[in-house]
């Protein structure tokens, strides 16, 4: 693995970049609000990314690395994802067929800027579709409109019990249900199984 540091109009982001040695495509995915890269079911996906001959780069968004825990607007974090996935195209992954993704609002941050990066695939691992509604305030915006506006194809990996809620699949979209949580901890391999096929498919 290898690090790199990429500066983005809002701070310099990292990268830890997995080459395959011989890529058949390239698989980048984004954290979650308040976690890193290490997230077991990135991981998963990346392992499975791996099997299936790609390149896979873990972003960690720049509040991240400069020790913020708390998120950049959406707007800062479609910038610097942005920014980061043209400088890994112009580079590490120039002339790869690219697929995004993430983790909750990494996910989130793939399907808002997927035709942007241009984007053949969208992984979305925990997809937050309905944050839970805390006591004494109005329920909060679904965010479905951020998949249905994705044109190409998308896997959501849901835990069967994510308290953000289960997207529906989609005419372009596929839906994996698994055991667990918003955590997607609990059955690791049945996240990677679901990688794996979902990205061979893809290759064809």
């Amino acid at each position: 693995m290898t690090t790199l540091a990429v500066e983005t109009p809002h701070g310099q982001a990292n990268v830890h970049l997995h080459v395959a040695e011989r890529p058949r495509g390239a698989l980048v995915l984004g954290h979650g609000a308040g976690g890193g890269v290490s997230a077991p079911d990135l991981v998963a996906a990346t392992t499975a990314a791996q099997a299936e001959g790609f390149t896979v780069a873990l972003v960690e968004q720049p509040y991240r690395v400069a020790g913020r825990r708390s998120p950049a607007p959406a707007k800062q974090l479609d910038a610097a994802w942005t920014a980061v996935v043209e400088h890994l195209l112009g580079g590490e992954l120039r002339g790869l067929s690219l697929v995004t993704g993430g983790r909750s609002a990494g996910a989130r941050v793939a399907c808002r800027t997927a035709a942007a990066t241009g984007a053949v695939g969208v992984l979305c691992l925990a997809f937050p579709l309905q944050p839970p509604r805390r006591s004494g305030s109005a329920p909060a915006p679904n965010r479905l409109s951020e998949l249905d506006a994705v044109t190409v194809p998308v896997l959501v990996v849901q835990g069967k019990s994510d308290q953000f809620g289960m997207p529906p699949p989609g005419p372009t979209r596929a839906v994996a249900q698994v055991a667990g949580n918003h955590s997607l901890r609990s059955d690791q391999k049945a996240v990677r199984d679901a990688v794996q096929a979902w990205l061979a498919a893809l290759r064809r």
